[in-house]
């Protein structure tokens, strides 16, 4: 495992940055597990997530001839602003490579630290390899954002600050995606108290060190596929894999359908704008893949809250599609004058208020003299919808 005099060393370095994020008791998710659980809310850390504490790290720790150089770094996301910024801090060149498919929005956030952006390859594996080629050929250090040894005692003080708080903890739940997080964090935690469990929770999208793990042997995955990018890592870390084999007692995983819940739920009950990566622990609280820690006073990790805001619209309707608090219907009608009046005046008798509605008589599937009419409907749950459904069936409605 990790040094300990190394992380608390780290946490020294970083107290200059780093904001000591809330460590705050969830009593909405602890009524609804049964689990005493308290939320580490990186997502509310400078850049959005805890990156920022493995990357500044690391270059505080670089020769001033190598500081002179400059750094580089490969991620669409996270990793990218902590490396940005604590170059920044340094006042010492940084070069980012992002994929090609990078969302505007990241690559702002980026520059907005004073990097230079160069975009490369068609997923993260190609912009790695170049930005890899590029350090050699320009004498620049590349910050991994895993599988360095500094950067991992910089994530591990997120360990150390959970544990000020609250030094009785049964168990911490941290996200894996390449395992620099959880290696730096299981190093502090067992060396402070053993008896403390640490869980990893990745993405069911991309298994590879989860499988590893299992296995207990590195194993790579041939793609990942998932919206918790912050953690859709592909090939297995064997540094932060022999480190997990000594420091961590389960792993379990999510799915995108979990995860995606877990977000939705982070924003309408905690009030809290978390990403995929970070809201898998909360994931699985709430598909009830924790029932071995009822009881006990539990820890887990929010790692970041930079969310594409495209795939949050998304998440948000799709989860109110799914909660009954909207609804989407398809009728016929006959094509005349006060048809449509007298649907939505049904509609209107029923409470249902009509955000959005079309109007269809060309398509081929219709006869001649009716019209289809697509409404999309804020309801108040399963209960209503059902209402609605039974009294359009009354008054001889026929639906699509």
């Amino acid at each position: 495992m990790l040094s300990l005099e190394k992380i608390k060393q780290a946490k020294k370095r970083l107290s200059k940055i780093v904001s000591k994020t809330p460590f705050s008791y969830a009593p909405h998710l602890s009524k609804l597990s049964q689990i005493k659980l308290y939320l580490k809310k990186e997502n509310l850390q400078v850049t959005g997530a805890f990156k920022i504490r493995g990357a500044y790290n690391k270059i505080a720790t670089l020769s001033d001839a190598q500081r002179v150089c400059g750094v580089v770094a490969a991620s669409a996301g996270n990793h990218a602003q902590g490396v940005a910024l604590s170059a920044l801090e340094f006042d010492i060149k940084a070069v980012i490579v992002m994929p090609e498919s990078t969302p505007l929005t990241k690559v702002d956030g980026v520059k907005h630290y004073g990097a230079q952006v160069i975009l490369y390859g068609t997923n993260y594996d190609e912009a790695y390899s170049y930005a890899l080629d590029y350090s050699k050929k320009h004498s620049l250090t590349f910050i991994h954002p895993f599988e360095d040894e500094d950067v991992m005692c910089g994530q591990a003080t997120v360990a150390l600050e959970m544990l000020e708080d609250c030094d009785d903890l049964d168990a911490v739940v941290v996200p894996v995606g390449g395992g620099g997080l959880i290696a730096g964090m299981a190093s502090a935690i067992k060396q402070i108290n053993p008896k403390i469990q640490v869980v990893g929770v990745s993405a069911t999208g991309a298994p590879a060190l989860k499988n590893s793990f299992e296995l207990g042997y590195a194993v790579d995955s041939p793609s990942v596929r998932t919206i918790a990018d912050g953690i859709a890592v592909r090939d297995t870390s064997k540094i932060t894999l022999d480190i997990l084999k000594k420091s961590v007692d389960k792993f379990i995983s999510v799915d995108d359908e979990e995860i995606a819940s877990a977000i939705l739920f982070l924003l309408e009950k905690q009030k809290l704008v978390v990403e995929g990566a970070g809201a898998v622990g909360v994931a699985a609280v709430l598909y009830n893949k924790l029932e071995f820690l009822k009881n006990k006073k539990v820890g887990i990790v929010l790692s970041g809250g930079n969310v594409d805001v495209t795939l949050l619209n998304v998440i948000i309707e799709k989860g109110l599609l799914k909660s009954g608090r909207k609804m989407k219907l398809t009728v016929t009608l006959v094509d005349k004058p006060g048809s449509l009046k007298h649907f939505t005046e049904i509609l209107e008798e029923l409470n249902a208020n009509i955000v959005h509605i079309a109007y269809d008589r060309t398509s081929i599937s219709l006869d001649y003299g009716d019209a289809n009419v697509t409404v999309h409907m804020e309801t108040k749950g399963d209960a209503h919808q059902q209402e609605i459904k039974s009294a359009l069936e009354q008054k001889g409605y026929l639906r699509d």
